[in-house]
C-alpha cells in the first residue's frame, strides 16, 4: 500500500479530507494544517498510515476529548476478497441507512477487506493550546487526579501519565531533555485555552496541586508543545531495544492507579522491570515487559536471567489483573497474532463465534490475514 500515498481532496466547506490508505499521518497533518484544519487522532507513531489507523481504530493521546478514528471516519473505499469494490458512507454527518457496515470495518485488522481510500472529518485548528507537565511524588497521586479533572469538566485535549524511569531512559537514548526534574511521576495535560489568564488553567493547576503535584511547567509556544509531545511519542523507541512486548490494556479510568500498583508489585516480587505509561484520560495503559532486571530501584541492564520464561507468567498476571478490573485486552493496537490467545478470555466464546461468522461471510475462502485475531 506504499504507493497509495496521495491526498485526493481537502474539502474546506464540509471540513473533510479524502486520502488514499497509504498516506502517512505525518504527511496528512502537514497538508491540512496549511488550510487551518485539524485531525485530532494522534497515535504515538506519526508514520502510521491511514489504512492502518482505520484497521486498528487507533486513537492516541487526544482520545479523551475527541475519541478514536471511528469518530472521524465518514467513508471508506474497500476491496472485498472476491474483488468487488465497495464505497461505504459518504460526506455525511449522520447516516442511519441500514446496518453500519462502515463502522464494522473500523478495527477489523484487515480480516474483512483491503482499504484503498477514506474520507475523514476534520476540525478547525484550536485557537490556542497549552501543555502542562505536572510532577508528582508518586504515580498513584498522579493518576488519582484524573477522575476529578474529568468531573470538573475541564475538557483536556489529552492526559498522559509516565514515570521517572521511562523519562530518564528516553532522555539518555534520544539525547533529549524533559523539562521537569526530580519527580517520580508526571501527568502531561494538553488544554485548549484563551491565554494564561484563562480560569480553566488556574482550576486545572488547583486540581493537580490538591492531589500533591509540585511546580507545574507550562509549554506555551507551539514549538515547545511539539517538543513535549514528540518526547512522549518517542518513549517506546527508547525502550524498544530491551522490550519483549508492549501491552495495550484498557480499563475504567478509576482502575488505572490500582492496576499500576499491581504492576509495581510484580516488579518487586520478581525483580522485573515493567516500565508503564499511557493515556490516563481514556484508561489505556501500556506496560512494557522487558528483557532486563530491576535491582535496588534501578533497571539492571547486565542481568543474564532467562526473561523469556518469566515473560509468559508476567503477561498472564497482567492480563488477569486487567480483566478482573473490567478491562479489555486492547485499547488501540488491535489483536493481530500476539494478543489473540487472550481475546476469548476477555470477550467469551459467543462473541468469538459471531466474529468468525462475520469473517466467513466477507471472506469465505479465508484469504485475508488467515490465523489472525481468532
Amino acid at each position: 500500500m506504499d504507493h497509495f500515498n496521495r491526498v485526493l481532496e481537502v474539502d474546506k466547506e464540509n471540513l473533510m479530507v479524502t486520502a488514499q490508505a497509504g498516506v502517512r499521518l505525518c504527511d496528512l497533518y502537514k497538508i491540512i494544517e496549511k488550510d487551518g484544519l485539524f485531525f485530532p487522532p494522534h497515535p504515538g507513531e506519526e508514520t502510521a498510515m491511514i489504512g492502518g489507523v482505520i484497521a486498528t481504530n487507533a486513537g492516541g493521546s487526544r482520545t479523551v476529548k475527541y475519541g478514536t478514528m471511528r469518530s472521524f471516519l465518514r467513508a471508506v473505499e474497500v476491496v472485498l476478497p472476491q474483488g468487488e469494490i465497495l464505497t461505504l458512507g459518504g460526506k455525511l454527518v449522520k447516516n442511519s441507512t441500514g446496518f453500519n457496515l462502515l463502522h464494522l470495518m473500523v478495527g477489523s485488522e484487515g480480516l474483512l477487506g483491503v482499504f484503498t481510500q477514506a474520507t475523514i472529518a476534520l476540525l478547525p485548528t484550536p485557537r490556542q493550546t497549552m501543555t502542562l507537565i505536572v510532577p508528582y511524588p508518586s504515580i498513584a497521586q498522579a493518576i488519582r487526579t484524573v477522575p476529578e479533572i474529568i468531573r470538573r469538566d475541564l475538557q483536556p485535549l489529552a492526559v498522559e501519565f509516565m514515570e521517572s524511569d521511562s523519562v530518564a531512559l528516553t532522555e539518555k537514548q534520544l539525547h533529549r531533555t524533559w523539562p521537569v526534574k526530580g519527580a517520580q511521576a508526571y501527568l502531561m495535560i494538553m488544554m485548549e485555552v484563551s491565554g494564561m489568564e484563562d480560569p480553566k488553567l488556574a482550576e486545572m493547576a488547583e486540581t493537580c496541586e490538591k492531589h500533591g503535584a509540585g511546580d507545574i511547567f507550562i509549554a506555551e509556544t507551539a514549538e515547545k508543545q511539539r517538543d513535549v509531545l514528540d518526547f512522549r511519542s518517542q518513549m517506546y523507541e527508547a525502550l524498544k531495544p530491551w522490550c519483549i512486548e508492549i501491552l495495550d490494556l484498557v480499563m475504567p479510568r478509576s482502575e488505572i492507579a490500582a492496576h499500576v500498583e499491581a504492576v509495581h508489585q510484580l516488579e518487586r516480587e520478581f525483580q522485573a522491570w515493567l516500565p508503564t505509561y499511557g493515556h490516563a484520560g481514556d484508561g489505556n495503559v501500556h506496560t512494557h515487559i522487558m528483557r532486563v532486571g530491576f535491582h535496588e530501584g534501578q533497571p539492571d541492564f547486565s542481568a543474564k536471567a532467562d526473561w523469556d520464561a518469566l515473560y509468559l507468567m508476567l503477561r498472564d498476571r497482567l492480563h488477569t489483573d486487567a480483566r478482573q478490573r473490567g478491562g479489555m485486552v486492547s485499547g488501540e493496537h488491535g489483536i493481530g497474532l500476539a494478543k489473540k490467545d487472550y481475546l476469548r478470555e476477555f470477550v467469551g466464546p459467543t462473541q468469538i463465534e459471531l466474529m468468525k461468522g462475520i469473517k466467513h461471510l466477507f471472506d469465505p475462502n479465508n484469504i485475508l490475514n488467515p490465523g489472525k485475531m481468532f
